[in-house]
């Protein structure tokens, strides 16, 4: 490692010796392809993460497919990689007993535990927080409501980790040099949790592989994963009230509920590859969006396939929708309010495809993978000039 009076070897204006850390790899959503897009900066980079399954980025392009990945002790563990939210318990040792001592520049992809990686003082840590770990902090109550153990002895058991969860989040918050969110909303969060500033950098949208200029169908469409806070449930009651075709696409464990509460005007199609999503992305009369997000990729992919969004006005989707203009915004998690937004889009005039397409272009992979670069380069000078987090933070915002 170089010493406090020598350069450091940068390659491109980048620290040479660099590792991505990620929380699990075990499904390609949003965060994974945020973490390909970095290692697109950063080819040379080493991906340390809890828990990785190869088979889900087998045969998709993804960088991940060639990059040197190094797994913690829980890839050992029975069921890990089906069941790895049950070690939760088990995340903040594993992801402390990674050894990166080795490198100058570590650059944390976390959603959950990464940010906690244990850090020397001459290496520079710059964590992109899609959000502080939800399950301990805004959504603690509604996941103990939904997992039963909101009462009796399990629920005080449950309690005491989510607090133990709370005070390591905040420790380990001190080990990072510069937080980065992905939306405005994500760093008041930062704020909220950590009392530390973030930078704001929108995460990488592939807005180049749809065409927005397609004939448009009758369906409605939804992408999710089929969990509770990603509220499908009430897009699916809107719609059966509504009686207007929609189409489900996503799976998870709350399929067999959504299905209970559908007609035949509604579609459960699973899990899909790229190329039906796309198809469908392309050709929807608009897609739904009823979950509070960080940020939210779908509804921005919708825009860059011309597909206005009907969305819950809160979270990312106030930095991604423009009201009236690339889609519509309804004002609570709740049917009435959900069904309201859809009769007024379809009372409303046309959404012009050039605007949707204009404003999806403003969250390109590209635009990231620039922005990003620059801002590592800029945090790496400041750090080696002796800055500190704070300053780091301010002289990076203008990004």
């Amino acid at each position: 490692m170089s010493g406090p009076d020598q350069p450091w070897p940068l390659a491109g204006g980048l620290p040479a010796r660099t590792a991505l850390i990620h929380d699990w790899l075990v499904a390609r959503g949003g965060a994974e392809r945020t973490l390909e897009a970095m290692l697109q900066v950063l080819p040379g980079a080493e991906v340390y993460t809890l828990i990785h399954d190869p088979k889900a980025f087998a045969g998709s392009g993804s960088p991940l497919e060639g990059a040197r990945v190094h797994s913690s002790f829980l890839q050992r563990l029975p069921w890990a990689q089906r069941r790895h939210r049950g070690y939760l318990p088990l995340m903040p040792l594993a992801v402390e007993s990674f050894d990166l001592s080795g490198y100058e520049l570590l650059l944390s992809s976390s959603h959950a535990v990464a940010k906690g990686v244990q850090v020397g003082a001459e290496q520079l840590h710059v964590s992109y927080l899609h959000t502080p770990m939800r399950y301990a902090w805004e959504l603690s109550s509604s996941y103990l409501q939904r997992a039963g153990l909101d009462g009796g002895p399990a629920g005080l058991a449950a309690l005491a980790l989510l607090h133990y969860l709370r005070i390591w989040d905040q420790v380990s918050a001190h080990r990072v040099d510069l937080f980065v969110a992905n939306s405005r909303c994500v760093a008041r969060r930062i704020w909220r949790a950590y009392r530390r500033p973030a930078a704001v950098l929108y995460p990488p949208v592939e807005v180049e592989r749809f065409d927005p200029g397609r004939p448009r169908g009758e369906f409605y469409l939804t992408v999710s994963r089929l969990v509770p806070y990603k509220r499908v449930d009430l897009i699916a009651q809107a719609f059966h009230r509504l009686g207007r075709p929609l189409v489900v696409i996503g799976e998870g464990p709350e399929l067999p509920r959504l299905q209970e509460l559908g007609g035949p005007n509604l579609r459960f199609l699973g899990q899909q590859p790229d190329a039906v999503v796309r198809e469908h992305l392309e050709t929807c009369r608009a897609f739904v969006f009823a979950a509070d997000e960080d940020f939210g990729i779908a509804p921005v992919e919708a825009q860059a396939a011309g597909a206005p969004v009907l969305a819950y006005g809160h979270g990312g989707a106030l930095e991604t929708v423009l009201p009236g203009r690339s889609g519509l915004l309804f004002a609570a998690q709740s049917v009435a309010s959900l069904v309201g937004a859809v009769e007024s889009f379809e009372a409303a005039p046309h959404f012009p495809v050039e605007l949707l397409r204009e404003n999806a272009e403003r969250f390109s992979a590209q635009r990231f993978r620039n922005e990003l670069a620059e801002l590592l380069e800029r945090a790496s000078q400041l750090f080696r000039r002796g800055q500190d987090p704070e300053v780091l933070a301010r002289e990076t915002t203008g990004i």
